[in-house]
């Protein structure tokens, strides 16, 4: 789901020595493990630039403070989301779907994320800069997914801003922040077979 490194776009310079773009999928990525690792509040200037390999006024030129390359770091991993194309079907579409979300749970920005949720409570920044980055491409995969199964007949209009579809990721969710247990393919097929496909067939448009 997202790639060892994310990939950059050139950003205006603050002025003084010109920055190097190749450097910012190395530091994104140190940023990122380092959340992980220590969470927000422990996070450093100095740490991420030991970590990426970098000096501080290589960090200091892309970011002046911890929250702008938190904000920027997280900002950016809706570029670096591959989001599954269409099976042919909303059971391939939505194990698509959900181990996509299960191999994010299992990456660093998943651990980081999950890091980040403490200080979230204090830093909207933050808060915006993920439902505006990585949730709102999920969103709007979900989205995508929903339409076309109902162009296809499979379920009933309006599904999408339901309980049921709220159902098909929230057993995944909850084990990622709260019981810490492994979200593999097995449990995700488990779930998907048990939990989640009864209430899609339960969601069939009604016969006239």
């Amino acid at each position: 789901m997202f790639a060892a490194q994310m990939i950059d776009s050139p950003r205006p310079s603050r002025g003084g020595r010109p920055r190097d773009p190749s450097r910012d999928g190395v530091i994104r990525a140190a940023i990122l493990r380092l959340l992980a690792e220590v969470g927000y509040g422990a996070l450093t200037m100095d740490a991420v630039a030991s970590e990426a390999g970098v000096g501080k006024a290589t960090i200091y030129r892309r970011w002046r403070t911890k929250q702008d390359l938190v904000v920027d770091t997280i900002s950016e991993l809706n570029r670096a989301i591959a989001v599954p194309e269409d099976t042919g079907s909303i059971e391939g579409d939505l194990r698509a779907m959900m181990r996509l979300v299960g191999t994010m749970i299992d990456s660093p920005a998943g651990a980081a994320i999950r890091s980040l949720l403490p200080a979230m409570q204090h830093q909207p920044a933050l808060v915006e800069a993920f439902q505006n980055g990585p949730l709102a491409v999920w969103r709007g995969a979900y989205a995508e997914m929903w339409a076309r199964a109902e162009a296809r007949g499979e379920v009933r209009p309006g599904l999408a801003r339901s309980v049921t579809a709220e159902a098909t990721s929230a057993l995944i969710v909850q084990r990622w922040l709260l019981t810490g247990e492994p979200v593999d393919e097995a449990y995700i097929d488990q779930v998907l077979e048990i939990v989640v496909m009864p209430l899609i067939r339960n969601a069939r448009p009604e016969q006239g």
